[in-house]
């Protein structure tokens, strides 16, 4: 038994900065992935079009570039590269344990320790927990009459089917939100024709996109950061621009809510002259309330002939397609559901068993940790990815860089003295969360006006997404203290 023996649960790229970072501090660690890859959601989403919606120069680790990007926002498959290319560059393979998730996860107060048993039955002992199950990964499929009556091909763009063609077909794409924006301009190419069943419209604003030329990967290779800059993709400047200019959006400023609308509003009038469109399209919630999406494609699609914007009502899935509120049958070969993941109750699959009862119960009625990252009741237990940790505005891979900072140094204060394992109190859990939760009401996804949100359970509470700039989560968690922390040696 090895009390600084550390597992990771998930090879996602958040599992991925977890142990190139262990790696380096000395420590041993063993890495649990269910899939057959690392990648995490970059494994698992394949669907047409899919596509980073932060910039590559934000969205990549911030200590290891890479050269093989051939856009500005890159295209999943060269997210899954480089998560692979991660594993090789830092020697992962023998920590990594492919197609072996875990099962579950139990704290043993007396010996204080962890003991992980894998889906594979085999049981891991080890000090500390970190846990990078992350939050998109359970798809969510809304509850339709007759939805398992349809006879053709239906799948969630989380469970893209690979083997179904939609050429010379007729798709139902039900969802408008972020895969959807991404796979409708994909599937308007070939498909005979393609039906949005939109219930709520987005702000979009542009993308910008561009490619990466030849000879720009290869002064990337050479000289990365001179590169950036001669792309105009310097990571600071782009850093700057998404915590200041666009967090102003979210934050409820006036100025900042006004300017990221007008943006939206140029865009939309710019890409679609027809007015009866741009009113289907045109949000009736404040801008920020629910995801900004990008694209620069998605309106000139749904201006094509062979694709329809439906804005009614689903009443009903029938063999053949779908029927509307007002009676209009829509005949559809394929179905598509872009309607995005369970997210709000924090169920995560892995049971996980503390001082007191599981994570999953802990989390009921909306879930919380201390600074996202560790929980009460379940001792050196590490959330990447956790509650209150998602951004609207930034790159999580900024988020979870910080919060991997923030294990070392509690694994490194540990160690110096000798403690055996830590959790926060209850009480300092509690003062946190009101502090947060007081925050976020003055946030756009406080006002009443915005609705339901995958942001925030049921009554409302936000356990989604951080109250402030990237850059101060970054701040709370450069320094590690002992004192809201119980400590048991």
């Amino acid at each position: 038994m090895d009390n600084r023996h550390v597992v990771i649960i998930g090879g996602g790229l958040g599992g991925l900065i977890a142990a190139i970072r262990l790696k380096e501090s000395g420590r041993d660690f063993t890495l649990l992935e269910k899939n057959p890859k690392v990648g995490g959601t970059w494994f698992e989403n394949t669907y047409p079009g899919c596509a980073c919606d932060v910039p590559v120069v934000l969205y990549q680790l911030s200590f290891a570039p890479s050269a093989n990007w051939s856009r500005v926002y890159p295209q999943a498959d060269e997210v899954q590269a480089y998560a692979e290319e991660l594993v090789e560059r830092y020697q992962l393979g023998p920590q990594v344990r492919l197609s072996e998730g875990a099962a579950s996860a139990a704290w043993n107060a007396g010996a204080k320790i962890w003991t992980v048993t894998t889906h594979k039955g085999n049981r891991i002992e080890a000090g500390a927990v970190v846990g990078a199950l992350g939050q998109l990964n359970r798809p969510a499929l809304p509850d339709i009459e007759g939805r398992n009556s349809f006879s053709g091909p239906a799948m969630h763009t989380a469970r893209w089917d690979r083997s179904v063609s939609w050429d010379g077909k007729r798709v139902g794409v039900i969802g408008s939100a972020a895969s959807a924006i991404q796979a409708i301009p994909e599937l308007a190419k070939t498909a005979e024709h393609v039906t949005v069943f939109q219930r709520t419209p987005n702000w979009i604003i542009p993308r910008n996109d561009m490619a990466i030329t030849p000879e720009m990967k290869a002064l990337m290779a050479s000289q990365p950061e001179a590169a950036m800059r001669v792309a105009g993709i310097n990571r600071s400047l782009w850093f700057e621009n998404a915590d200041g200019l666009t967090w102003h959006a979210f934050s409820y400023t006036d100025e900042g809510r006004a300017a990221l609308t007008r943006i939206a509003l140029d865009h939309l009038e710019a890409q679609v002259p027809d007015p009866a469109l741009r009113a289907k399209l045109t949000p009736g919630y404040p801008v920020g309330c629910k995801r900004i999406l990008i694209s620069d494609d998605l309106y000139p699609a749904l201006q094509q002939d062979n694709v329809t914007l439906e804005t009614g009502a689903i009443a009903r899935i029938v063999p053949d397609g779908v029927e509307t509120s007002t009676g209009t049958h829509h005949a559809c070969d394929i179905l598509m559901y872009a309607t995005g993941f369970n997210t709000s109750d924090w169920h995560w699959s892995v049971e996980v068993s503390g001082e007191q009862g599981t994570l999953n119960d802990a989390w009921k009625g909306g879930a919380e940790a201390f600074q996202g990252v560790t929980v009460a009741g379940f001792p050196n237990l590490f959330v990447l990815y956790g509650p209150n940790t998602n951004l609207g505005h930034n790159s999580i891979t900024y988020m979870m860089e910080a919060q991997v900072g923030y294990v070392l140094k509690a694994l490194d204060r540990m160690e110096k003295d000798g403690i055996a394992a830590i959790a926060p109190s209850k009480a300092a859990q509690d003062a946190y969360n009101r502090k947060l939760q007081a925050e976020l009401a003055q946030t756009v996804w406080g006002d009443a006006a915005c609705g339901r949100s995958w942001y925030k359970t049921e009554d409302g509470k936000i356990t989604q997404n951080w109250s402030r700039k990237a850059g101060e989560f970054a701040d709370m968690l450069s320094e590690f203290r002992i004192e809201p922390y119980e400590i048991l040696r």
